[in-house]
């Protein structure tokens, strides 16, 4: 077995009956931009290469390649509840979200600077997978997996909510009409923004802003704090590729299972 760097956080890890990686960009076996643990079937990276690196990706939580679930993601708020049925990658449903009671799955979540959130109920055995950017964010795609969840049996004071590396705050740099909806929907989201150093611009706290919504939805949750734009040797970014000129880029992998 070739292990694949991956991060836990506490809050989860203390769980019983619950795996969950936030994988880095080790480990795989693809080169160029996309070295070396890329399992996004949407790069232009080999497919053969993004095959083996969610193999090794899934037998990390003992599992088969064909037992990891992705999904094509969209930044919607669209939530898939996963039985019996499987899906293959390339092929999968559009969606951001799934959530599970089946111990034979593993729910997986691509990210190159949006945040990945991992969820987990472990008394109702019950766990989620949500990809957050901005627009997902927003709009509550974390919630919405929250409610799948719920309808699983989970209850969300017991639900404990993770959230992966993401673009950090002081890289993830929006223009000035970005403070707009998010002020609108709550004027307390001013914390989250901070003048750029680019005039009419601003710094954007993507990660403290989910944190903020997940706990106003009554769920713990803790932030991994790594910044996926500045920690270039340990995570693909899509905006570091697109200020380098760069027009391709990897896509990381954060995942949740149940244990047997």
């Amino acid at each position: 077995m070739i292990e694949a760097p991956s991060l836990a956080t506490p809050m989860l890890a203390e769980l019983d009956g619950i795996a969950h990686r936030f994988f880095t960009r080790r480990g795989g076996v693809s080169g160029g931009l996309y070295s070396s643990l890329n399992c996004g079937y949407g790069s232009g990276d080999s497919p053969d290469n993004v095959r083996e690196n969610r193999r090794r990706a899934a037998e990390s939580f003992g599992r088969r390649e064909p037992d990891l679930l992705t999904l094509y993601q969209i930044h919607s708020t669209e939530v898939l509840t996963v039985g019996s049925g499987r899906w293959t990658s390339p092929g999968a449903p559009k969606a951001d979200g799934m959530v599970t009671d089946r111990p034979d799955v593993v729910l997986g979540v691509m990210a190159a600077d949006c945040a990945p959130v991992l969820l987990a109920d472990p008394q109702a055995r019950v766990v989620g997978a949500a990809h957050a950017g901005w627009r997902g964010a927003l709009s509550g795609v974390v919630e919405a997996t929250i409610a799948a969840m719920e309808k699983l049996g989970a209850r969300r004071e017991r639900v404990r909510a993770a959230v992966g590396p993401c673009i950090g705050r002081d890289s993830y740099e929006v223009g000035p009409e970005f403070p707009a909806p998010f002020l609108k929907q709550d004027e307390a989201n001013d914390a989250f923004f901070r003048a750029a150093p680019r005039a009419g611009h601003f710094l954007f706290d993507l990660a403290g802003y989910l944190s903020r919504r997940i706990g106003q939805a009554g769920v713990a949750v803790e932030a991994t704090g790594h910044d996926t734009l500045a920690a270039s040797d340990d995570f693909f970014s899509y905006r570091r590729n697109t200020l380098q000129g760069v027009r391709d880029y990897g896509r990381g992998l954060s995942a949740i299972a149940l244990e047997d």
